[in-house]
């Protein structure tokens, strides 16, 4: 495992990336004050257990986003070597290895002294959630939205994750956005077929091949930058309507045909 980025601190919020797993990426946040810390999902045990030993932090919590196997193998080893509580998606608690507290739309989840709203975030799946930390200027987004992507539609509907990403794309442009994986080169490849006239776009991609082509992450994106750059959050582009065959249609049936051929892509 190579340790990607410590990420500085807004407000007391710090934050270490790391990856995991063919392309997942791990983190272990902290609240600089108290010292509380938490790994947002355990995709292994052991690259958090190594990531642990180079910061030095002691883990308090895992906060879960949903059940796949890749976001919450660890969870009963680590739970079992440092006695962290497990939070997870209410919607899905029968299926978050050893969770202990049940979490919501509207619930705050409290990291020593910082605050994440919990939003349900169905559509990958029927319980997925995300944790914003408002004040922080993040949000950890599992496999809801990704840099320039969004998640497989594998238990939910179109109308779900259009309905999901809509609770995210009022997010200030700051916000950072953790995504669970390094899928961005081609996402940005696959929107580039469906608006080859977004500068924005064109500018995001010319600075990911750079970062790729030194193996650096990608990650952390912004609200800002995917709102410009996002198929997923773009519905409404006339370029990408007009690219899918769908001028004038309906919002959330863009969004489904885009998925269906980002899934063929």
């Amino acid at each position: 495992m190579s340790i990607d980025a410590m990420a500085g601190d807004a407000s007391g919020l710090q934050v270490h990336q790391f990856r995991s797993l063919d392309d997942n990426y791990g983190y272990l946040i902290r609240d600089r004050e108290t010292g509380a810390c938490a790994a947002v999902d355990t995709p292994s045990a052991d690259d958090i257990v190594e990531a642990l030993a180079s910061t030095g932090w002691q883990l308090d919590f895992i906060f879960n986003t949903h059940h796949h196997e890749d976001h919450t193998g660890g969870n009963l080893e680590l739970k079992a070597a440092t006695g962290c509580k497990i939070i997870g998606p209410r919607a899905d608690a029968e299926r978050i290895p050893g969770i202990d507290i049940a979490v919501g739309e509207g619930d705050v989840v409290s990291l020593g002294r910082l605050r994440a709203r919990v939003l349900d975030t169905p559509g990958h799946t029927r319980g997925h959630i995300v944790y914003v930390f408002d004040a922080d200027d993040a949000i950890f987004t599992g496999d809801t939205l990704f840099s320039m992507g969004c998640g497989r539609l594998f238990e939910g509907t179109p109308a779900q994750m259009w309905d999901s990403l809509q609770k995210l794309m009022p997010l200030p442009a700051q916000t950072r956005v953790y995504c669970a994986h390094e899928y961005t080169q081609k996402n940005g490849r696959f929107a580039l077929g469906l608006e080859p006239n977004n500068r924005h776009l064109l500018a995001r991609m010319s600075e990911v091949d750079q970062l790729c082509s030194l193996d650096m992450p990608t990650v952390p994106s912004t609200m800002g930058l995917e709102r410009l750059t996002n198929p997923f959050l773009r519905p409404d582009s006339p370029e990408l309507q007009a690219s899918l065959g769908l001028a004038g249609a309906a919002l959330v049936d863009v969004l489904a045909e885009t998925r269906r051929r980002r899934n063929e892509f």
